[in-house]
């Protein structure tokens, strides 16, 4: 199960010290672009395709270190699932050039392995993505 506390969420919290919110597919580009920066995302088992919360500072390195706005280097996003605290260090605009297929911003379609969303119990949390 994804998201820091394993529930599910992109939520961060003190605890957190990676902050991962941001909410993103995986690629094999980025799977070796994590690894060569000392995470093997692989080691725990995650490949191309998963959908997994990512830690922001290793996002945005990923989409600094892109040689185009379509290099896989750089996750696609899922805007609805990515937690507001990502925008602490990544602007929204950018996470948008990423955002993916049928997220706002993206330019429409359907995604690859689409999310479907679950509110929180009181309605006001973040939503919970399943698989």
């Amino acid at each position: 199960m994804t998201g820091f506390y394993r529930d599910g969420y992109c939520r961060t919290g003190p605890e957190d010290k990676g902050n991962h919110a941001v909410a993103g597919l995986l690629t094999n580009e980025f799977l070796d672009f994590s690894a060569s920066r000392g995470n093997n995302l692989r080691d725990i088992g995650l490949t191309d395709g998963c959908k997994w919360c990512l830690c922001t500072n290793r996002w945005k390195e990923a989409m600094e270190a892109a040689k185009s706005a379509d290099d896989p280097v750089v996750p696609k996003v899922f805007l609805h699932a990515t937690d507001e605290s990502a925008l602490k260090a990544i602007g929204l605009e950018d996470l948008k050039k990423f955002a993916a297929e049928g997220e706002a911003g993206s330019g429409g379609g359907a995604t690859r392995n689409p999310v479907t969303q679950t509110p929180s119990a009181d309605g006001r949390g973040p939503i919970r993505e399943t698989h």
